[in-house]
């Protein structure tokens, strides 16, 4: 191996080191307002991510999204980097262009902007029971 490859795999492996590694994404989130949590899962090939919202709080303005409670939020979007995704969204009935990024084993973020002007972030965090 040439010296500027051995250089290569030196930096790489250095790289590796330095960069905390994301725990799976899979799992049942809760966004921060505490009334909402999304099954998020690895699907396609392993690299995209795939939701549903499976629970909404006993909130009284939660009544009229009950409908939507086992459908998918999020459908393949596609893997934008080291634990972040882009795609389309579909969250109580709004259809959006967003993201979803992992900030820690138990912290993501998840932004959403829907008719290209109205955007939302929330933070989400691991749901454990």
């Amino acid at each position: 191996m040439s010296g500027l490859g051995r250089f290569a795999v030196v930096l790489g492996l250095l790289a590796a080191s330095v960069m905390p590694a994301l725990a799976s994404p899979n799992g049942v989130w809760e966004l921060d307002t505490r009334d909402t949590r999304i099954q998020l899962q690895l699907c396609g090939d392993g690299t995209q991510l795939c939701g549903m919202l499976v629970w909404l709080s006993d909130a009284d303005y939660n009544a009229q999204y009950r409908r939507y409670l086992n459908t998918p939020v999020a459908t393949g979007m596609a893997a934008a980097g080291p634990g972040r995704w882009k795609g389309t969204l579909q969250l109580l009935g709004y259809k959006m262009s967003g993201s979803i990024t992992q900030q820690s084993e138990d912290q993501m973020t998840l932004s959403g902007c829907a008719f290209l002007v109205v955007c939302k972030t929330y933070q989400m965090v691991r749901h454990s029971p």
